[in-house]
């Protein structure tokens, strides 16, 4: 097919045409069907469960070759490196959120209108942190990574930071306090 495309259209094809019974019999040798579908079906389940083990324990090991589309590249690896080196405020809100949700159904006035002031402070604290971060990355790729495709690059950064740090996928590969 690809010989096809790439020759000239004036030029001759340089053999001869295929009769119609043998054109429709090299198509029929070229799709594979299965003749027991079960069987097919088996196969290709454990496939598919091969490669989501792998592409699991890249996501634990932080193996490039299997790591999703998304989580592919230096740029992206570089960001994840990035959100990991340092303690975010984000990471924290699931556990806050936690104690919030058990002050605000305290029957106590006074400790439901904390909940109330801590929910602000969290909030304010996350949206802060999460715009000095976004332009100290954005500022960083760009230095780094001024020849390759950064779009996305920050969303993907904060969006990790809302994850505590035990439960991010790939699972972070620098300590705290690591100098990029």
């Amino acid at each position: 097919m690809l010989e096809d495309q790439s020759r000239d259209p004036q030029a001759p094809k340089g053999r001869p045409t295929p009769k119609r019974s043998e054109a429709q019999n090299l198509r029929r040798k070229a799709v594979v069907v299965p003749t027991d579908r079960k069987a097919a079906t088996r196969q290709a389940r454990e496939a598919r469960r091969t490669d989501m083990a792998k592409q699991r324990q890249a996501l634990a090991g932080g193996d490039e070759r299997y790591l999703p589309a998304r989580d592919r590249g230096p740029v992206r690896k570089f960001v994840r490196d990035y959100v990991d080196s340092r303690m975010r405020v984000a990471e924290f809100f699931l556990p806050v959120a936690l104690l919030i949700l058990v002050l605000s159904v305290v029957r106590i006035g006074s400790l439901q209108n904390l909940s109330l002031l801590l929910w602000l402070v969290v909030i304010v604290a996350i949206v802060v942190d999460s715009v000095i971060t976004g332009m100290r990355l954005r500022s960083q790729v760009r230095q780094r990574f001024a020849d390759k495709n950064v779009k996305g690059v920050v969303l993907y950064g904060l969006m990790r930071t809302l994850q505590m740090r035990r439960l991010r996928l790939p699972k972070p590969q620098v300590q705290r306090g690591t100098k990029l």
